[in-house]
């Protein structure tokens, strides 16, 4: 059985390899750009339509981990869905990431804010880049970022949030549980990782450092030093003071499937926030957008990256942000913002 599956794999791995040289035929073209920043330089893409000229920017901010410019290809979808809609898309790889300098598991949310804004003023000293227009996507741990943007700055136009979480403890205590529950896990199981949990908790409200955490934990599989740092400078992270300072359209994209981000607490704190601002749209998709299948499935999910990558989400959720932008106003049309997805 090991080895039929590891035939399956190369045999893919190879058709992917012969797709990446032969090309893609995703309606836009990407251009590598180098941004430069107070704390290094981000190796970036800036994708545009194919055909005709862009009107506008969407500037994508990643959630979490080592995530590189096109997210190994799978944001092209996302980049294609926009250049139909008439905006160019940029988007780096994260620091340490790739060619980018730096190292992203010492920056904290302000810090990823920080640098999403640079980069938008970047944009705006380009002639090739159209910034009449400028919308922010962000992903899942972008929650507590791109509402700080927002609040900061007065030329966003408007926000797409995907799968976004409001309170960085809530949902980790959400995410456990929901693994948990899909695992199948006994009363004791549970109990014994929520005590884990409950721990590390106070390790971190201690602010211990990781020596101390390391001799402490009843974690089988504990943090590593840096990714103990990146949580201790995380760990009090809320997006609900900043979403009471934005004052731009949102459109808010939850999956019914997601185990990593609790989207009822989620779709009732913007709703409550924002109110008519919020336009709400729910798909049967898992945390990243994708038809449950693919998550839960690796081997479906690998051979439909790549031979069908634009099937690897949800029903619609292409059709959705597409409708969203297209409803986004061009620049000088003074409607001030977005009408809702159609």
């Amino acid at each position: 059985m090991k080895r039929k599956i590891a035939l399956l794999v190369m045999v893919l791995l190879t058709a992917g390899v012969a797709a990446v040289l032969a090309g893609h035929d995703f309606r836009i073209t990407e251009r590598r750009v180098t941004i430069p920043t107070a704390a290094g330089s981000l190796d970036a893409v800036l994708v545009l339509p194919e055909d005709g000229p862009a009107h506008g920017l969407v500037v994508m901010v990643h959630g979490d981990g080592p995530v590189e410019a096109t997210h190994d290809g799978l944001y092209r979808p996302w980049f294609e869905a926009a250049a139909d809609a008439g905006f160019a898309t940029l988007s780096w790889s994260k620091p340490g990431v790739g060619a980018s300098t730096g190292d992203w598991l010492r920056q904290s949310m302000a810090d990823r804010a920080v640098e999403a804004s640079t980069v938008i003023d970047w944009a705006r000293t380009r002639p090739d880049v159209p910034t009449g227009t400028v919308i922010l996507w962000g992903a899942s741990q972008a929650g507590w970022v791109v509402p700080r943007i927002a609040a900061e700055r007065a030329d966003i136009t408007a926000i797409v949030a995907v799968s976004p979480a409001v309170n960085w403890l809530r949902q980790g205590r959400f995410h456990l549980l929901a693994e948990l529950d899909h695992a199948g896990a006994g009363a004791r199981e549970r109990e014994r990782a929520v005590a884990v949990s409950d721990q590390t908790r106070r390790l971190l409200e201690q602010r211990c450092d990781f020596a101390t955490y390391r001799n402490t934990t009843d974690d089988d599989q504990p943090m590593d030093e840096a990714r103990w740092g990146f949580v201790q400078r995380n760990h009090t992270a809320d997006a609900t003071a900043d979403l009471r300072a934005v004052r731009v359209p949102v459109l808010l994209m939850l999956g019914d499937h997601d185990r990593n981000v609790d989207t009822v607490e989620t779709e009732n704190t913007y709703r409550q926030i924002l109110g008519e601002r919020v336009t709400v749209r729910r798909f049967d998709a898992a945390h990243s957008m994708a038809a449950p299948a693919m998550e839960e499935h690796t081997l479906l999910g690998l051979a439909t990256g790549v031979f069908r990558p634009r099937s690897l989400l949800a029903d619609t959720v292409l059709d959705t942000y597409r409708g969203y932008l297209d409803a986004a106003p061009a620049p000088g049309d003074g409607t001030g913002s977005p009408r809702p997805p159609r």
